[in-house]
């Protein structure tokens, strides 16, 4: 569990014990368990364990009905788990995951004395998030910023030596395709693009050419490098030639 809470980059997690219950090496944080649900729903078994709210068993020939201890299962809109808990120094606690048109959300709430203040204030998180936020596309924004850039500044790139004037360019991969904001702030979302603008030949494919930084603010959301799309040779000897030959003048005697 230690190994996989680094490489989900949880720095302030820790585990020391295998039933959770209190230890003072035993801890994480409201976020770090936000981060950790998001990756466990990714396997579906986990997701439709925790999604179940009652389910009948056997044992040793015996039926059994155990019943999900998630208040909010089924009797909240879009609540699909998680995990309920409480121990004497964590309280309270509760872990939910929401999904409404297409939009999950993880809440957290730790140290709640009562079931019924973890359930409320959870309620309270839910509501504010699907109201107060939306969802856009930042990919289909930073495309076309890239695109009217490109056709302002793609000419102004000069390559020294170069066999052709112009170098196509693209994007890396665009990680954050689309973007939780607070509703009507979209206009604060910026993309700033830097460049270099001279090279000498032969400039290979994927060479680094600038970079695009998209900002909400002065929060920087993800940097994406611009890169060449293919290689620019440089000039042999015969392109000298043709180019010595198309710039001798004509001359026609009648």
């Amino acid at each position: 569990m230690n190994k996989k809470a680094e490489e989900l980059g949880l720095k302030n997690t820790n585990f020391v014990t295998p039933h959770g219950l209190d230890n003072e090496e035993h801890y994480t944080t409201a976020y770090e368990l936000a981060v950790l649900t998001d990756y466990a729903l990714q396997n579906s078994k986990f997701a439709n364990i925790v999604n179940t709210k009652n389910i009948t068993v056997n044992i040793n020939g015996a039926s059994r009905n155990i019943s999900n201890t998630n208040e909010l299962l089924g009797s909240l809109n879009g609540v699909n788990g998680v995990k309920t808990g409480f121990t004497g120094n964590a309280m309270r606690c509760l872990v939910t995951s929401c999904t409404r048109e297409g939009n999950q959300i993880i809440t957290v709430v730790l140290g709640a004395d009562t079931k019924k203040q973890r359930t409320s204030d959870s309620i309270k998180l839910i509501e504010y998030a699907f109201k107060e936020y939306e969802r856009i596309n930042l990919e289909e924004i930073i495309k076309k910023e890239f695109e009217k850039w490109k056709q302002i500044n793609g000419s102004r790139i000069y390559i020294n030596k170069a066999q052709k004037k112009n170098i196509e360019l693209e994007l890396r991969n665009i990680e954050s395709k689309v973007i939780p904001i607070k509703k009507g702030t979209e206009k604060d979302i910026e993309v700033e693009i830097n460049c270099i603008y001279e090279y000498e030949a032969p400039v290979l494919k994927e060479t680094k050419i600038g970079n695009l930084i998209i900002k909400n603010k002065e929060e920087i959301i993800e940097t994406i490098d611009i890169v060449a799309k293919e290689e620019v040779k440089k000039k042999n000897i015969i392109n000298y030639m043709v180019q010595f030959f198309e710039n001798l003048p004509t001359c026609l005697d009648f």
